[in-house]
């Protein structure tokens, strides 16, 4: 009697419009065929070209989009998220503001500010960077951003737009996730995707996208079972859990696609040896700096990938890239009925 036959790992891929990647199948071959890096700072590239191409003929149109950046207090990475949001809209033509109230802001006042931009017709996204200092109800000032200039897709009515599959403004993160399979080429329809995390900015839009695009999904988190057995289901595997190389081989089934949401800085000599050794070149840049950028995906996970995104490089870029895109959409679907053939674009 003929024995179950397991099913070999594939490495999927399939030729992308924008010519990313070759996509074939074949018997997968760990030390023959690393995995594919699907590279987030060409399709960010892409993103923000297509939506400078969009800014420019509404603003021929006299309608230019405008973005307005809220950051309350002191915090460095916040300063330096801000920072690159304000530079990318200047360089696809957005207007944009940035408010900086003082770390002693209260819920009010921030409360009175987002009321003012909301009521400016000019102002078609607000964001508000988070954190925002401890003693300011954070809930209540992301509530009172007009839903139809949320372009981060936090508010409620546009977690139900998603969820029913209406017009709306998505997360910034999933959506450009989808935007990297779709652009290179990566199968979803039909596909077992496994998504570790349940946040409401990543891991729960995240999930919704992928069953929008007919994907089988499961979502994991700290209760779990057999959380490895779980992930090696997956046909494309999305971590989003906030630990350094947590999802080490042992959690990928071999020719999986493996998207990587994680940040995490270390700064431990013992963590860095385990992640990375034998790794000159990291080494070198974790002496000189200190510390190292790593995601939630092992490295040794690119050994027996499909794809993989790299970290630093590979989805950080796409957050901001569909923030402007987020604002191109916001604009239209608020002030686009003013000149119909902007809708049409």
């Amino acid at each position: 009697m003929t024995g179950a036959r397991a099913r070999p790992g594939k490495r999927s891929s399939a030729a992308g419009t924008q010519g990313h990647t070759r996509m074939l199948e074949f018997p997968f071959t760990p030390h023959l065929m690393p995995a594919t890096i699907l590279d987030g700072n060409k399709i960010a590239a892409e993103i923000r070209a297509e939506a400078a191409t969009a800014v420019k003929a509404m603003s021929a149109r006299g309608l230019r989009p405008g973005l307005a950046v809220v950051l309350a207090g002191n915090n460095p990475a916040s300063e330096v998220y801000v920072r690159g949001k304000v530079k990318a809209s200047e360089e696809t033509g957005i207007y944009s503001e940035k408010h900086t109230p003082s770390a002693d802001t209260t819920t009010e006042e921030l409360l009175a500010l987002v009321a003012d931009l909301n009521r400016r017709d000019e102002i078609d996204g607000i964001l508000v960077q988070l954190p925002l200092p401890s003693q300011v109800d954070s809930k209540k000032v992301l509530l009172a951003v007009d839903p139809a200039k949320d372009v981060d897709g936090f508010h409620p009515m546009n977690v139900g737009f998603l969820s029913t599959q209406r017009p709306g403004l998505v997360p910034c993160t999933p959506a450009g996730i989808m935007e990297m399979l779709q652009r290179s080429g990566i199968k979803v329809a039909g596909q077992e995707a496994v998504v570790i995390g349940r946040s409401d900015i990543v891991g729960k839009p995240m999930a919704m996208l992928l069953l929008n695009a007919n994907a089988t999904i499961t979502v994991c988190h700290s209760k779990t079972r057999d959380l490895p057995e779980v992930c090696r289901r997956a046909d494309i595997l999305v971590a989003a859990i906030g630990r350094a190389g947590m999802v080490t081989r042992d959690f990928v089934r071999a020719g999986a696609t493996v998207i990587d949401v994680g940040m995490n800085r270390i700064t431990d000599q013992a963590e860095f040896k385990h992640l990375f050794p034998n790794n000159p070149k990291r080494e070198e840049t974790f002496r000189t700096k200190g510390s190292l950028l790593v995601g939630d995906v092992h490295p040794e996970v690119a050994e027996i990938a499909g794809a993989i995104t790299p970290v630093p490089g590979g989805v950080g870029p796409l957050t901001i890239a569909v923030l402007m895109s987020n604002t191109v959409k916001a604009a239209k679907m608020r002030r686009g009925s003013r000149v119909p053939e902007l809708m049409r674009a």
